[in-house]
């Protein structure tokens, strides 16, 4: 198979441990990973702000990116997510509407593709850490990514699972909407970082580096010691560790 990654800005420009640890952790089923240069901003903040003359001529940038592959992988689901908007963008324009489609369905976020398309539920990880699990609006709520991470943590060893509370409530974040709306934005996080105590644990473990992003900088501000990290990131680091 033909799999590109799709770097996403933020773990591009931020977190390109992300990216190294999807890619390593496939190489281990064999899977190859290219890279398109070519590859741009998802489009979602101009989307999501009105301007879609804009959301537009980046998502003809993806689209043609990755024309060419099997499957696209993310680490993202809020980008993954907004490939799915694609096809809305392009409704007068009959040839980019069909391929905006078809990019849409070839597309899946991390765990998605581990899981769904590999098979893979056990990466053979050992992580003797407690852990809890933000699941982030666009991944569990518009991609459906509920079971996929759940599986593939409770086959690391070591592992201890608490549960997040109100763990469905949003960050905070949502892109624009963290700058347009700070104050309401602060609010949102300072809860969702109180309920990350309340679990006494080590580690926050998410699959989007904007929402995780996000909590960091709270858990920092409170100087608190839980470390933040993609799922992908912690399979790999508990591979390497096994």
């Amino acid at each position: 198979m033909k799999v590109s990654l799709f770097i996403t800005c933020l773990s591009d420009a931020i977190y390109p441990r992300v990216g190294e640890a999807m890619v390593r952790l496939l190489a281990k089923y064999g899977v190859k990973v290219e890279f398109p240069k070519v590859q741009t901003c998802c489009g979602q903040p101009a989307f999501n702000s009105g301007y879609w003359k804009e959301a537009r001529a980046t998502a003809h940038t993806i689209i043609e990116a990755f024309e060419d592959c099997d499957f696209v992988l993310s680490p993202s689901g809020s980008c993954t997510g907004m490939i799915h908007h694609y096809p809305k963008l392009f409704e007068e324009d009959a040839v980019m509407h069909e391929k905006a489609i078809a990019l849409q369905a070839k597309s899946y976020e991390f765990t998605q593709f581990l899981v769904q398309v590999l098979g893979v539920t056990d990466v053979g990880a050992t992580f003797p850490h407690k852990v809890t699990y933000h699941p982030s609006c666009h991944g569990s709520r518009l991609l459906g990514v509920k079971d996929e991470p759940m599986a593939l943590m409770s086959n690391v060893k070591g592992l201890e699972f608490v549960p997040l509370p109100f763990a469905d409530d949003c960050c905070g974040f949502g892109g624009t909407f963290a700058v347009k709306m700070s104050e309401i934005s602060g609010a949102m996080v300072t809860e969702k970082v109180d309920h990350v105590k309340e679990t006494e644990a080590e580690v926050l473990v998410g699959l989007d580096m904007a929402c995780l992003m996000n909590i960091a900088g709270n858990l920092r501000y409170r100087n608190e010691p839980v470390r933040v990290m993609h799922l992908a990131e912690l399979l790999y680091e508990g591979v390497k560790h096994a």
